[in-house]
């Protein structure tokens, strides 16, 4: 007797940046986080929200929010509904939003399993792992299975960026005062990761150009000679973003996937334009 193949639903939040066609390629439901700017909240992935980004561009500043639980269990009982027997939903680190508390506060309200995971990174370093978990469920692996897959290839992650500028990090919390006006004054570009889901400084450098080379060196140091999948972010900065990429391109081996993204508003707000970031996703 042929048993009837499990159905793992993915979601993650807008913060993964994953291309829009890879999600609904993969069929990845994706929650938006808000952002609130000019006495207006936008919904990260709604259309109206490039007013943000534009305003973010220009260096404006917004303020940031979780998705409600309501948000979820509304579409968790949608995915319910349409056949699923468990969800895998991954998001932002709880270090920087409350996304995944308001996904457990859902998960205890639906009728299926809902297995909740707090990525501890950003951007398609949490990305990576999303794509990862979405292949595992097609190949018809169970929950426990997708869930696993998904934390390894997060974990063996890595994403460094640098700022053109630290304000936008201080003010949304992200980096203390005295750090900032110190690195102002001395005209430091910092290299910044997230470790455990916090972001840190790693390094600090004079100039941009000094910036993109380290962020290079380390994209090499990380890739360790393994095959892997590279993700650049930016934001207000296209072509710098493009080169890079190519840069990256060229120096490294065994390259897979290259994805070029601008961050949306949310992430937009806490680092600024002029923000270039690398992400390397080694294949497991």
């Amino acid at each position: 007797m042929n048993l009837p193949m499990t159905r793992i639903a993915i979601v993650t939040d807008s913060t993964a940046y994953i291309p829009p066609d890879i999600a609904k390629k993969l069929a990845v439901s994706v929650v938006p986080l808000q952002v609130q700017w000019n006495g207006q909240t936008y919904a990260e992935a709604d259309p109206d929200a490039i007013e943000v980004l534009e305003a973010l561009r220009r260096g404006e500043l917004a303020t940031t929010s979780r998705p409600s639980p309501e948000r979820f269990s509304a579409l968790y009982q949608k995915l319910a509904e349409s056949g699923a027997s468990e969800i895998v939903s991954i998001h932002i680190s709880s270090s920087m939003s409350g996304t995944s508390d308001a996904a457990r506060l859902a998960a205890a309200e639906v009728s299926i399993p809902v297995h909740v995971i707090d990525s501890r990174t950003v951007g398609m370093a949490m990305g990576f792992g999303v794509i990862a978990a979405a292949l595992a469920a097609d190949d018809g692996l169970t929950g426990a299975q997708v869930v696993e897959i998904a934390q390894r290839r997060i974990s063996a992650t890595n994403i460094f960026f640098s700022v053109a500028k630290l304000e936008n990090l201080r003010r949304s919390g992200r980096i203390s005062r005295g750090a900032s006006l110190l690195a102002t004054a001395l005209a430091i570009k910092p290299i910044l990761t997230v470790e455990d889901g916090q972001v840190v400084a790693q390094e600090r450098v004079r100039t941009q150009a000094g910036a993109i080379k380290r962020l290079e060196e380390m994209a090499l140091a990380a890739t360790k000679n393994r095959a892997v999948d590279v993700a650049v972010h930016h934001l207000a900065a296209p072509e710098l973003a493009i080169q890079f990429a190519a840069n990256l391109k060229s120096v490294l081996s065994g390259v897979g996937q290259v994805m070029i993204s601008e961050v949306g508003a949310v992430v937009g707000t806490h680092v600024g334009p002029g923000a270039i970031a690398v992400v390397i996703a080694p294949r497991i």
